[in-house]
């Protein structure tokens, strides 16, 4: 046994001499050699399995490398093993002498095994990659090379409703962590000739596969250029999620807003390809990312497009005034109370100095204390387990706040204020545009405690300077107010009919321009 190892280790050894020091480890004629190499590169893992065995009856050796778990045994046992031990000798009706080698790789590819995806890898490296990711390599003894049989079978939850963007009216369908499935939804979504999907494998440690997502002759070509650079040039060990890419190709990493859409829809996918936008999806996880955005995408739901456009438009409007209310109602109250009272009309001062009477806190310490508290029940909610997180939320909130009524810690008029503040952010349709106007909340708290009413109007213009200096992809992120397009104004904060939105949004560039007519 150990002058076989040391024959085996010589003519490794040996192959190294005659191949460049710089090249990857390849295969070799020799099977024992191959499976050596194999097994020290792949290690110490329990779960790979190495099946052993002759072709048929002509005494030619091979070997079956997979992984438990990740393959199709089912499809590994009835059409890779029974066609190469049972049926092969019945297929092979030549003399063995014309098909060994490469060529008998050849022959069992095109008349042997009845799988569709087949491949020949000579990369010892790259055989190892495939076999670690549910393919079966298949080592026929007086080969160079491998066949990479695909029997990837990966255990997914079935297809169900998006948990994070419920609707009332439209599909009831969402993304799941399978890129394939995710995939093949957004073509079950109508014949599209032109949808286009490019593959890129990111992560140096652990490769995943992505996908840039676009309909060619609508989109601008040089928004894909631009989109598939950025991902290029992601230089991470691990990509676990889409909010890992977001963050990697977003323009201004310091900006609270998100500058790409996530979403669990396929048909709010469908929809940005067909104004011309890209979507980007990742193996692994149900969020897909739409770019560019823009900040009235934020306050957009598919809905809006479902409905009729005079209840679109009205929601539509809801929701910009909700906006509103969350970034500014606790600002304005600390402003009025602490600044300017006058301000206020008199019946109402009266009944809110009442109020305050016993409270020790300024506005800013009690407005502060109540909006913590409410952001602490709302992540409490959500990490909780669902069947007590709602109910704990809801009477966590009552019993917070009538309790520091009664404490004299708060007054109730800004138990009322703060409950419309989180009301209002509930109706903002996206999570992570809700965050980013939270934050800015506090901002905004903070400038009118000290400057009073001038503090939140010169907090609203540094606000306004930045939004317009954003960009997402070189589209201003918010347009179309700024720079002002009056055609995109159609599907801006009204949502006009649908016979009157011929064209695609301008501030994608689109080369289709024409959607309607």
């Amino acid at each position: 046994m150990d002058r076989k190892l040391n024959r085996l280790t010589d003519k490794k050894s040996s192959e190294r001499d005659t191949v460049p020091q710089d090249s990857t480890p390849r295969f070799t004629d020799d099977l024992e050699l191959n499976l050596e190499l194999t097994k020290q590169e792949i290690g110490q893992n329990w779960d790979v399995h190495y099946r052993e065995f002759n072709l048929g009856r002509t005494g030619i050796g091979a070997c079956l490398i997979f992984v438990d778990g990740l393959s199709d045994k089912e499809l590994i046992n009835k059409q890779i093993i029974s066609s190469l031990m049972v049926e092969f000798s019945l297929e092979l009706k030549q003399d063995l002498s014309t098909v060994r080698g490469n060529h008998l790789n050849k022959f069992l590819k095109n008349q042997v095994i009845p799988i569709s995806e087949i491949e020949e890898v000579g990369s010892i490296k790259e055989a190892v990659a495939k076999i670690l990711t549910g393919s079966t390599a298949l080592i026929v003894d007086g080969s160079s090379e491998v066949l990479i049989l695909g029997t990837t079978k990966l255990k997914t939850r079935s297809i169900e409703e998006p948990v994070s963007e419920a609707l009332v009216r439209g599909p009831r369908i969402g993304f799941t962590e399978s890129l394939r499935d995710n995939t093949s939804l957004m073509r079950g979504n109508g014949e599209v000739e032109n949808l286009t999907f490019v593959n890129f494998r990111v992560g140096k440690t652990l490769k995943k596969d992505l996908v840039v997502a676009y309909i060619k002759g609508i989109v601008d070509p040089e928004l894909v250029q631009e989109v598939e650079k950025r991902i290029q040039k992601i230089d991470l060990d691990n990509i676990p999620e889409s909010g890992y890419v977001e963050q990697l190709i977003e323009d201004n990493y310091r900006s609270p807003f998100p500058q790409a859409q996530n979403t669990e829809r396929p048909d709010r996918v469908m929809a940005g390809l067909m104004e011309g936008r890209v979507a980007i999806l990742l193996d692994g996880t149900p969020f897909a990312l739409i770019v560019p955005v823009t900040f009235s995408m934020m306050l957009q739901s598919p809905e809006d497009y479902y409905e009729r456009w005079i209840p679109g438009t009205f929601i539509r409007l809801l929701r910009y005034l909700a906006a509103t209310l969350t970034l500014f109602t606790p600002a304005l109250y600390i402003a009025f109370i602490s600044f300017h009272p006058g301000m206020i009309p008199t019946k109402l001062a009266i009944s809110i100095i009442g109020s305050r009477s016993g409270v020790p806190f300024p506005a800013l310490i009690e407005a502060l204390f109540m909006e913590i508290a409410i952001e602490i029940l709302r992540e409490a909610g959500l990490r909780l387990p669902k069947p007590i997180g709602p109910a704990m939320g809801i009477v966590g909130g009552l019993i917070i706040g009538e309790a520091a009524v009664q404490a004299g810690i708060v007054s109730p008029i800004l138990v009322i204020i703060v409950s419309l503040t989180a009301i209002s952010s509930f109706a903002i349709p996206q999570y992570s545009a809700g965050i980013s106007l939270r934050i800015l909340r506090f901002i905004a708290m903070f400038f009118s405690a000290v400057l009073g009413l001038y503090g939140v109007i010169l907090f609203f213009l540094f606000l306004t300077a930045h939004l317009v200096k954003l960009k997402s992809f070189g589209t201003p992120y918010v347009s179309p107010a700024a720079p002002y397009r009056l055609s995109d104004w159609k599907d801006f904060m009204f949502r006009m009919p649908l016979l009157m939105m011929k064209e695609r949004p301008k501030m994608n560039h689109p080369k289709d321009k024409i959607r309607k007519g």
